[in-house]
């Protein structure tokens, strides 16, 4: 190499070399005087889900296709269809609710059950009907979720 382009070159090199050796991060902020450095965001945590709870128990004559009671009613006739609707929220994956239907003493009538997987507000609808007609008198529905009473809801029959 010529002496006169060794000087040149090893100029460029050198500044090839300080340039990949300085640092890229960002320079450092100074706090404001008098004002607290702003902290750090959070990770945004999930919302706890709430617990399964039967929130309420309704009766009527009829329920909609969203299973809830449309007139809820405490007095049928004779040869009605009683409608229970619970209405749930919260979640579980797995919830047995019982409809125990009962008759003045205590006398029962029927018995059933569904289990639901909540996952948020829902409806579970249970109903009893007599074709030859009920007798008139004091009736009661109570409801259960996995074994324990959470609902009870008394209802009138007329001749």
């Amino acid at each position: 190499m010529q002496d006169h382009k060794r000087p040149a070159l090893i100029a460029m090199l050198s500044l090839v070399v300080i340039a990949a050796c300085q640092r890229t991060e960002p320079p450092a902020t100074r706090p404001t005087p008098g004002l607290s450095p702003a902290p750090a965001p959070a990770a945004a945590a999930k919302p706890a889900a709430a617990p399964f709870k039967v929130s309420s128990v309704e009766v009527g004559k009829a329920v909609g296709a969203d299973k809830r009671v449309t007139s809820p009613t405490t007095s049928f006739g004779a040869n009605d269809t009683v409608y229970a609707s619970v209405l749930t929220e919260g979640s579980a994956p797995s919830v047995a609710l019982k409809a125990r239907w009962t008759y003045q003493d205590g006398q029962l009538i029927d018995e059933s059950s569904q289990t639901i997987a909540s996952t948020g507000p829902a409806a579970t609808e249970f109903h009893i009907s007599k074709p030859s007609g009920w007798p008139a008198g004091k009736y009661k529905v109570e409801i259960s979720a996995d074994g324990k009473v959470v609902a009870t809801r008394e209802f009138d029959v007329t001749a």
